[in-house]
């Protein structure tokens, strides 16, 4: 990892990125956060040009997109036209648009998404797939995220693997940096703790308890080029205040580490 390549998912700060103009402050306060990009996600109905031009002003490089799972489905092309107006190659699908339930519809599911990971490809473009807990249940003796990443060839279907929702599904994030070797263009960082109600919680970057200088080296081994700080939950904090944190803590790990 090199401190420019880490990101701020815009979908920790959702509340702030509703309208052209709350847009151009948030991306300001992430700049002066330390972070030199954003991945878009959660913004309003703001057009794909004036969302680049707002950022590129702020001098914030638009490094990946989160794109509705079902138009990444059925309609790569529009996802290909908004990647091409926000100027980057990277997007993932975020969340089933439909939640498959036996191993069938897992191979199905998996299938759709080579499918669609082919088309953009031949875009010069890549299509990545971000986990949550549910694609740890097991069919047929493997988990769901092991089928969908089995599906096809690696080429059309990379990762964004999230380490706390790897973590919450009962796998190894450190592992999974290193399943994913030469196919992992993004991943996103998130920490995971246990709150007062003995619940898992999503928090700041060194506040909770995975091993990050052992999954940054992994990460950076696979080949990773954007490190991306998501936050779902601050719990009643500043979400920006949650940026920084994760940020400062990112900046002390020590030495960076180069992809390859």
């Amino acid at each position: 990892m090199i401190h420019s390549q880490i990101a701020c998912q815009l979908y920790t700060l959702r509340d702030f990125c509703k309208t052209a103009p709350d847009l151009a402050v948030t991306v300001k306060k992430v700049k002066a956060a330390g972070y030199d990009a954003v991945q878009v996600s959660g913004v309003g109905p703001i057009p794909a040009a004036e969302i680049k031009k707002i950022c590129a002003d702020a001098g914030i490089v638009i490094c990946a997109t989160h794109e509705p799972g079902k138009t990444i489905i059925e309609e790569p092309q529009q996802v290909i036209d908004r990647l091409g107006a926000l100027g980057t190659i990277y997007t993932a699908y975020p969340w089933p648009h439909w939640m498959p339930g036996n191993l069938a519809e897992v191979q199905r599911f998996a299938a759709d998404l080579h499918k669609s990971g082919a088309v953009l490809r031949k875009a010069g473009m890549v299509l990545t797939y971000h986990n949550h807990a549910h694609e740890f249940r097991k069919f047929g003796g493997k988990t769901m995220l092991d089928w969908i990443y089995d599906a096809g060839d690696p080429c059309d279907l990379q990762g964004e693997p999230d380490m706390f929702w790897v973590q919450s599904g009962g796998g190894d994030p450190v592992g999974w940096c290193e399943r994913l070797y030469r196919r992992l263009p993004l991943v996103h960082l998130k920490d995971y703790g246990i709150d007062a109600e003995n619940k898992p919680a999503t928090l700041e970057i060194g506040q909770g308890n995975l091993d990050w200088a052992a999954i940054i080296a992994a990460a950076g081994r696979s080949g990773c080029q954007w490190y991306i700080v998501e936050q779902d939950n601050c719990y009643g904090r500043d979400p920006f205040e949650s940026v920084a944190i994760s940020r400062k803590f990112l900046a002390d790990l020590g030495a960076p580490i180069p992809a390859r």
